[in-house]
């Protein structure tokens, strides 16, 4: 009877990726390719383009396997790999944020985004359809739990200018959000 390991040794399957073993990098893509196309789907609203950004940035994850330092999780590297390359398929698109003023909510005031009576795919769409810098901030600090200091620097924006699109996606949200309810009940 032969015994087979469902535990992989992963830092031997890295090792073995960073002298180009084909299998080893192919072992680690099937494992964390669905995650990460989850995360590339975030920022990138078309499918196939997010498959594209991803494939993209595993090419960079392997290239750069050499870097990776044992610090923090192997997956939370990749995710920042992924998240970049998003970021940088964005700024070429050139529809990327907008520095138009946008009106910062001027109470303070927090905007909640009850979300209990929609399905995850329903939350997707909504935020799906933010234009691309207000996804794109919104993504990074509700989602990934990035600071507005970390946001300007990666997007190369104002502090500011993060803060404003924060707002303005999560009027957004809200305001699709109330539409929602609204058709829902038939009120609207």
């Amino acid at each position: 009877m032969k015994v087979i390991n469902l535990h992989r040794d992963e830092n031997k399957t890295i090792q073995q990726a960073i002298v180009h073993n084909r299998q080893a990098q192919r072992i680690l893509y099937e494992k964390y390719s669905p995650k990460m196309l989850s995360v590339c789907r975030q920022y990138v609203k078309d499918v196939q383009h997010a498959e594209d950004v991803m494939i993209t940035a595993f090419m960079k994850v392997f290239t750069n396997l050499g870097r990776y330092e044992n610090k923090g999780s192997f997956e939370g590297w990749i995710r920042r790999i992924m998240i970049h390359e998003c970021i940088d398929f964005l700024r070429v698109k050139k529809n990327f944020i907008s520095h138009d003023a946008i009106d910062v909510l001027s109470d303070g005031q927090e905007i909640s985004l009850e979300t209990t009576d929609f399905s995850v795919d329903d939350i997707q769409y909504l935020i799906d359809n933010l234009p691309d810098g207000c996804r794109t901030v919104f993504n990074l600090y509700a989602v990934e739990g990035y600071k507005h200091q970390e946001i300007a620097k990666m997007l190369n924006i104002n502090e500011g200018t993060s803060k404003s699109q924060l707002a303005h996606a999560r009027k957004l949200l809200q305001n699709k959000i109330n539409l929602l309810k609204a058709n829902e009940n038939g009120t609207e």
